[in-house]
């Protein structure tokens, strides 16, 4: 029996090649902080994202952590499918993330017809509202980009 080539490894099309540096430092150092999270939060069981936004709305001092957890545990469950995250300190950077700090960024500047256009090109309308709050909240705990 012949041995048949494996066929080349194609680029995923929820891989974006581009890079930390287009994002800046700031851009970077979230990314990271939220990369670590995602690594704790994968053995952990998945929050659901309506319980996550009821409880921290309930709480305005939790720290920024626990939004940035919740943000990560429910993130999956919004979008549809699992995000790719790569590891914190890889300077590539997937579509999903990408995604995740361009709406951040449009968070932080009040642009506000940006940051829908971006929540609604990817998150169905029935999460929305809850995700669009754990992104705003993470946005403001975090520094400015």
């Amino acid at each position: 029996m012949i041995a048949a080539k494996p066929l080349p490894l194609a680029r995923s099309p929820r891989h974006d090649p581009s890079t930390l540096s287009a994002f800046g430092a700031a851009a970077a150092a979230i990314l990271n902080e939220l990369r670590c999270v995602a690594l704790r939060c994968r053995t952990a069981r998945r929050t659901d994202l309506f319980e996550a936004c009821a409880v921290l709305s309930q709480t305005p001092n939790v720290a920024r952590t626990a939004y940035a957890e919740a943000l990560m545990k429910s993130l999956a469950q919004a979008l549809g499918a699992a995000p790719v995250l790569l590891r914190p300190g890889v300077a590539e950077v997937s579509f999903d993330e990408a995604w995740l700090l361009r709406t951040i960024i449009a968070a932080q500047a009040d642009d506000r017809s940006s940051f829908l256009f971006l929540i609604r090109s990817r998150v169905p309308h029935a999460a929305r509202r809850n995700l669009g709050f754990l992104i705003l909240s993470v946005s403001e705990r975090f520094g400015r980009i």
